[in-house]
């Protein structure tokens, strides 16, 4: 655990002290575009942070490879140069699109190819164990297509949801951490070789995404990109890989009898296909209701539009920081509560803590909807969210005092987005001022 903790820091080490660089190295290149209809941020702000995450990538694996211990991954799998060929491949191509804005149809293209690159040196599935059927091993063909997919739709569901400041980063943290728990215990409980190279893959993915989360919460200063979204995102299909198709369920020899009756036994404890899917559950929900939405209006499923489930949070009237703490709260009980389901399935505690906090997280997202309303004599006493419209201004000391230049209405031209390069702006100084100017748009409007 030591090593792995080791790991971990230095790769959000590097993350953390490279951003800061790459940031400037952002503005320099031009890697600023302008404000899109669909974009939340009100300001041009660099992308390319998927430059940091790359090199703490290859820092975490180069220290694990001069870990006594975790020297043993390298020496026994192929699975960490293959991760890293597949993750090189996708990075470049994330950062020619931070830059040029390449085609969709390309970026697929590169996505299915690095995905064939960890497929060719061996990081693929070459089994699923099923309940009620057992381990069904797979033609080489078979194997790469479902790796292929894997990787694709991991990579796109993490890129589509990140929209918002801290978002993505966030969230794969929060699955990275489920899946090392679980991929440790796969590995140190049982002593299953094979699942140290998805425990080392989950820990330098935990600390990819603590590096760069200080510079990307809200307000952002640098965003991941393409750059680092498709990059993440193939580190954590690569877990799931190598941890899915690669540990034998039957190695774990919790049950004597037929290996169907193993592997059926042993799914609360294996979890071999759900587990994968439940650390990018809510990316995932978001990537099917988006294609579903695009199509239905006739538009190509890779059309950008405002939307996603975030979108849809600031809509009914979440801060940004709250929407983005409420989809970290569903990631977190999604992942988090199959990984207690596969520790303990009997409990009947565990299946009541899941409803428990699912109806807490219903309340929260529905929480603005009910705003409450006091009677005049109360306002005094109250926030202003709670008063009425017209006793705001009366109630306010500064009602009374002449209108300054700062206090003026706010017209259409200073509403306007700023125009990358201007001194100020997020991009262009590291203590700027930032607009307070509210985005009261609705989703889909320009």
């Amino acid at each position: 655990m030591r090593e792995y903790l080791l790991t971990l820091c230095i790769t959000a080490a590097v993350t953390y002290l490279l951003t800061g660089p790459v940031r400037k190295f952002a503005i320099v290149a031009g890697a600023m575009p302008e404000i899109r209809a669909r974009d939340v941020h009100r300001e041009p702000t660099p992308r390319l942070g998927g430059i940091a995450m790359f090199f703490g990538l290859c820092a975490g694996l180069l220290v694990a490879d001069h870990l006594t211990n975790l020297n043993q991954v390298f020496e026994t799998s192929n699975e960490p140069r293959a991760l890293l060929s597949g993750a090189a491949l996708i990075w470049l191509i994330g950062v020619l699109d931070d830059k040029f804005e390449i085609d969709a149809l390309i970026k697929l293209g590169g996505q299915m190819i690095a995905a064939g690159v960890m497929v060719v040196q061996g990081l693929t599935i070459l089994w699923l164990p099923i309940p009620g059927v057992g381990s069904v091993a797979l033609t080489q063909w078979q194997g790469t297509l479902l790796t292929v997919a894997l990787v694709v739709i991991t990579i796109n569901a993490v890129n589509f949801v990140d929209g918002l400041d801290g978002l993505a980063a966030g969230m794969v943290c929060i699955a990275a951490t489920a899946f090392f728990l679980y991929a440790y215990r796969i590995w140190y409980s049982y002593g299953i070789e094979a699942a140290a190279p998805a425990t080392l893959f989950s820990a330098i993915l935990m600390g990819m995404c603590l590096g760069f989360l200080p510079h990307n919460m809200h307000p952002a200063r640098i965003f991941m990109g393409d750059s680092g979204s498709m990059l993440i995102g193939l580190v954590l299909a690569a877990g799931a890989i190598s941890i899915t198709g690669q540990v034998d369920p039957d190695a774990l020899n919790l049950y004597v009898g037929s290996e169907k009756e193993a592997v059926h036994q042993t799914v609360p404890v294996y979890i071999p296909l759900l587990l994968p899917l439940t650390i990018i559950a809510v990316p995932a929900a978001d990537l099917i209701l988006a294609i579903v939405r695009r199509t239905w209006r006739g538009q190509s499923p890779f059309a950008a539009d405002r939307g996603h489930l975030h979108h849809r949070l600031l809509e009914i009237g979440h801060s940004h920081s709250r929407a983005v703490l409420i989809m970290y709260f569903w990631s977190a009980l999604i992942a988090f509560g199959a990984l207690a389901y596969s520790v303990n399935s009997a409990s009947m505690w565990i299946v009541l803590g899941v409803v428990f906090l699912s109806a807490v997280g219903l309340l929260l997202l529905l929480l603005p909807r009910f705003t409450p309303r006091v009677p005049r004599w109360m306002e005094r006493f109250v926030p202003p969210r709670y008063r009425r419209r017209g006793s705001v201004a009366a109630l306010s000391p500064e009602a009374s005092t002449p209108a300054s230049a700062a206090d003026q209405p706010v017209t259409a031209d200073d509403r306007a987005p700023v125009v990358s390069g201007v001194a100020g702006v997020n991009g262009a100084t590291a203590i700027g001022p930032r607009s307070r100017l509210a985005d009261r748009r609705k989703a889909g409007t320009r």
